[in-house]
C-alpha cells in the first residue's frame, strides 16, 4: 500500500458518495471512510519522508 493507492481509494469512495444523494447516512459513511483513507495517505507520506 502506498499513498497513491490510498488516495485512489478515497477518490473511489467519494465518487460513490456522490451517487448516494437519497441515502444520507450511507453518503456520510462513505465520506468518513474516504477521510480515513486520506489520513492513511498522509501517514504513509510522512513515514516515507522520515
Amino acid at each position: 500500500m502506498d499513498a497513491t493507492q490510498a488516495i485512489a481509494n478515497a477518490a473511489r469512495l467519494l465518487e460513490q458518495a456522490e451517487l448516494e444523494l437519497t441515502n444520507l447516512p450511507l453518503m456520510e459513511r462513505l465520506d468518513d471512510l474516504a477521510t480515513s483513507w486520506l489520513h492513511l495517505a498522509a501517514l504513509i507520506t510522512d513515514r516515507e519522508r522520515a
